[in-house]
């Protein structure tokens, strides 16, 4: 049962293109999809990744230029703007195993070996693939929010058609050392919004699914 409610949810989302204006999500709601973002899965563990909530009717209209004229970004409860890390550094790798040690009290002689590898890996890339593993990193952290979105009948539309400069400059994410690459507007779809009654087309289970025994 609990894995048909499972499927019946997801057969419920679709990427809303018009939200209820005037309905907000609860704040229960909204601490949840930050705590799913939390636990997202990353590699490493580093976590490359934060998010912005935006919940400003003022700010989300100045933002729907930036995001090719898309109105659900003016019109949704909530927007989820997803960041990356500008700098994945030493630096950076060290806080993290710091945090390892006083989490879990790991030893350093056990911890120092993977510290040291990784952050020598690290040091061969260059801005660009440190960028897009930390890009892959981000849509993991979506794709794990749009099925929490679905089990909590939280209404989403993943985005990625927006200017990320205009959305660094307006929000001030420059300045935090990151750089937008997905924007997530949530709420409450509108009673109107006709795509909201559309089938879903999706490959035959056999077209997308190989079984090896």
């Amino acid at each position: 049962m609990e894995n048909m409610n499972s499927i019946e949810n997801l057969e419920w989302r679709y990427a809303v293109k018009k939200f209820d204006a005037k309905r907000m999500l609860p704040s229960e709601k909204v601490e949840k999809l930050k705590q799913a973002f939390n636990l997202t899965a990353t590699s490493y563990g580093l976590q490359p990744i934060k998010m912005v909530v935006v919940h400003n009717k003022e700010l989300q209209e100045q933002l729907v230029p930036l995001s090719m004229q898309q109105q659900q970004v003016a019109q949704a409860s909530h927007i989820l703007v997803l960041c990356i890390e500008k700098t994945i550094d030493e630096t950076y790798i060290a806080s993290y195993f710091e945090k390892v040690k006083n989490v879990r009290g790991t030893s350093d002689d056990i911890l120092s070996p993977f510290k040291n590898s990784l952050v020598e890996s690290f040091s061969k890339k260059d801005a660009l693939e440190v960028q897009e593993w930390s890009k892959n990193q981000a849509y993991l952290a979506m794709g794990n929010l749009l099925t929490v979105c679905a089990m909590e009948k939280i209404d989403s539309c993943p985005m990625e058609g927006f200017s990320p400069e205009g959305y660094d400059r307006l929000l001030n994410l420059e300045e935090k050392g990151l750089t937008a690459v997905l924007v997530m507007p949530v709420g409450y779809r509108s009673e109107d919004d006709i795509f909201s009654t559309f089938k879903k087309v999706r490959r035959n289970m056999d077209d997308s699914i190989i079984e090896i025994s």
